[in-house]
């Protein structure tokens, strides 16, 4: 028994490369016909040296299978055969040979019970026929330079023999119109085949590749699926409207400026003094990372002279920039500084003109609760 599962599963192994069902809109795979061709070589064994003895055959064959796993074929092949002795020489001769065969698909047997299909089939090989062979000219001419040969078949001019046959397959996918299968058969013949005798049956071993042409499928329809049952479907409740206070949260985007003032005594530029301002500045800075500010230095026009006032708004503005930076940690990238000496005015009070103005612009995400009235279809 454990000898007989290692069998199917080795079996299974070898031919599941690729599997699927052998199964088509039609149904399942029932039966099919094929033609083949098949060339290859031979050797018909004796006492002589076996590399000197293989020659070359052919076949042609009609089948079909009657289920997925039992088939038959009409099978003719032949061309030459070789024999001989070592020590005297080596022979030619013609043959052919007409077997009905057996095709068991063992694949299909172990694997699946036949309903299915295999990327490759071991199929059994197993028949019996007729083979004649002619023309061992060179035979009676070896026997007749060597008397001492024991050849008493060479003279017989009947050398029709039967053939039991039993070999392998190995073929690609049955479903497929073309295959290609790999066949290695032994042959068992009459003594008289060869011409030589040994009061023993002749062994032909044969090895071919054939090509093959399926036809003439036929399918077994599955049976049809019952019909659903379907239950009865209670109606359903009629649905009312139903009115509720619904909340969701919305984000969006909110400015936030930033507008700061420094004053400055007179000639006065130190931006030190109003720390609390400058550290309101950096925060903004930090709080939005791509926020920019602008410092604008001035001053008043009621003393001095427009060249001094100019260089006075320009120093109030760069040391400002330069204790953000210095002292609060600001990125120098993002602080713009100008300019604009007496010649803008911000306050009409003319001492306030002695100023830095600071000014920025960002946006931030507020989160906000929506209170809605939604109407629901409910059912009661």
């Amino acid at each position: 028994m454990y000898r007989k599962t290692m069998f199917a599963a080795a079996i299974c192994l070898l031919t599941s490369g690729v599997v699927s069902a052998q199964e088509s809109d039609k149904g399942k795979l029932k039966s099919y016909s094929y033609l083949e061709v098949q060339g290859g070589g031979q050797i018909t064994l004796t006492d002589a040296k076996m590399d000197k003895l293989i020659t070359p055959m052919g076949a042609i064959s009609f089948g079909h299978y009657f289920t997925p796993v039992v088939g038959a074929r009409l099978h003719v092949s032949g061309w030459e055969s070789k024999s001989g002795f070592d020590n005297v020489g080596y022979y030619k001769y013609n043959y052919i040979t007409t077997n009905a065969d057996l095709l068991l698909n063992l694949t299909n047997l172990v694997c699946n019970k036949g309903n299915g299909s295999h990327f490759l089939n071991v199929i059994f090989v197993g028949g019996i026929g007729l083979t004649n062979a002619w023309s061992n000219d060179d035979a009676n001419k070896m026997a007749a330079a060597n008397h001492n040969l024991n050849m008493p078949l060479v003279w017989d001019g009947n050398r029709l023999s039967h053939n039991i046959r039993a070999g392998l397959r190995l073929e690609t996918n049955v479903t497929k119109p073309f295959g290609v299968a790999l066949e290695v058969a032994a042959n068992s013949l009459d003594d008289r085949f060869n011409s030589k005798y040994n009061n023993t049956d002749d062994w032909m071993l044969t090895a071919s590749i054939g090509l093959s042409y399926r036809f003439g499928h036929k399918y077994r329809k599955p049976a049809p699926k019952p019909a659903p049952v379907v239950e009865p479907v209670a109606p359903k409740p009629t649905p009312k409207p139903v009115t509720r206070v619904a909340k969701r949260t919305v984000e969006k985007k909110v400015p936030v400026e930033l507008n700061e003032v420094r004053f400055y005594k007179l000639r006065e530029a130190d931006a030190e003094g109003e720390k609390d301002q400058m550290q309101r500045v950096a925060d903004f800075l930090k709080s939005y990372p791509t926020a920019t500010v602008s410092v604008v230095g001035y001053a008043d026009k009621g003393t001095g002279n427009p060249k001094l006032n100019v260089k006075y708004a320009k120093q109030r503005a760069d040391k400002y920039k330069e204790a953000l930076v210095k002292n609060y940690g600001a990125d120098a990238s993002r602080i713009v500084t100008d300019s604009k000496g007496d010649t803008v005015q911000p306050f009409e009070d003319n001492d306030k003109n002695r100023c830095v103005i600071v000014k920025g612009q960002a946006e931030k995400t507020v989160t906000e609760t929506i209170e809605e009235t939604v109407t629901e279809m409910v059912a009661e």
